[in-house]
Formats: structure tokens, sequence, C-alpha cells
């Protein structure tokens, strides 16, 4: 079998970044752990493999029924009810319910500040106290020039997609407000100056 075929019935095909936490033990000591957007489960499948209690939501019905039988397939003893249709400024959990909250390229999907501030809200609120939140969103760092505006922070990327760009003003004030603390420096891949990707590491300090 390839290495790379190993790797990936281990990993599947889990962001780099997320691994990144994997190895530097910021999930040693998690069990409960939320995917908000998870789509069909690109980062689900370690977790679901190693004895996680996962859970994951997503708007796209179709990526639900996937994830279901990922988890059937991987991990038969979770409930399939951990991983439903729900939007993310509306999770179905209580308070403080995960160890760890992912947001893996969805939060630069909100249509305006609002939706952005009741996705982002949400995330935090179902995360306890010295929990681990996980992002990675477009952003305009290192690209600004060449971001075309065109309502609020929603705008045209040079790859002609339409995203809701943060920069690091922003995320560092919004670390401040929630009250958490950088876990990494804030990073940006710029991908030839196409788009952006940043990714944002936190801990919930209160």
């Amino acid at each position: 079998m390839p290495h790379s075929q190993k790797l990936h019935e281990v990993f599947g095909g889990i962001d780099i970044y997320l691994f990144d936490q994997l190895l530097k033990g910021r999930f040693d000591q998690m069990t409960r752990v939320l995917d908000a957007g998870c789509g069909a489960g690109r980062n689900l499948v370690y977790f679901l493999r190693n004895g996680f209690d996962i859970f994951g939501i997503d708007s796209n019905p179709n990526a639900i029924a996937s994830v279901h039988a990922l988890a059937a397939q991987l991990a038969p003893e979770l409930p399939l009810t951990n991983f439903t249709v729900a939007e993310i400024d509306d999770i179905p959990a209580t308070d403080g319910q995960f160890d760890a909250v992912l947001g893996n390229a969805v939060l630069h999907f909100a249509e305006d500040q609002a939706q952005f501030d009741g996705m982002l809200n949400e995330m935090w609120r179902v995360l306890k106290t010295g929990g681990l939140f996980f992002a990675r969103l477009a952003s305009n760092i290192g690209i600004e020039s060449q971001v075309t505006q065109v309502a609020g922070r929603r705008s045209k990327l040079p790859d002609g997609t339409m995203r809701f760009l943060v920069d690091e003003a922003m995320l560092l004030a919004l670390a401040h407000r929630l009250g958490g603390r950088l876990l990494d420096p804030i990073k940006t891949t710029n991908v030839q100056n196409l788009r952006c990707m940043t990714t944002w590491c936190m801990q919930k300090q209160a």
C-alpha cells in the first residue's frame, strides 16, 4: 500500500494546520470535540478512529448523510445523532459542552458582520472554559491591495470567489472581546496572491 494511502486511512483529508495542533499535543487531554461546518467529514477521520466523542454539524443534509456513513464504518459505537443538520449560528448544544470546537473554512461564508458574529459567538458559547478553538478562514492579510470590497467585509478575492474577510487587527480585537488567549501567532498562507487563509487558534479563558 502506498504511504499516501496509509496516511489517508489514518487521517483522512485532515487540514494540515489542524494536524499541526494534534502534533503539538493540543488534543491530548480532549474528549468531546465539535466540528462546526464538518462537510463530508474530511477532518473527522482521526477523531473517529481514536475514541473521541466527536460531534459534527453542517447545513447540508447530504454532507451529514456522508458523515453518518463514515461514522458507522469507523466508530460504530458513536450515536449517529452526534452528527446533525444545523446552522453554525444556532448550534444545538448546551453552553460549555465541548473541549474543542473546530471551524475549518466556514466563517468566511458569512453574508455579513451580523452572521459572522452569530456564528463565532455560538461556537464560543458551546466551548468550555479552558477549551480549544481552532479556525481557518479567509483573510485579506498580505493581499489588501488586491481585494475588491463589495459590502462591509464581504469582498471579492483575486481568485474570483466572494468571502467575508478578516484581518489581523480584527482577530486580535475579537480574541480580547471573547476572553481568548492566542495559542499560536496568527498564521496566514498566501496562495500565489489569489487568496489568503489564516489560522486562528485560541484557548477560552472565560
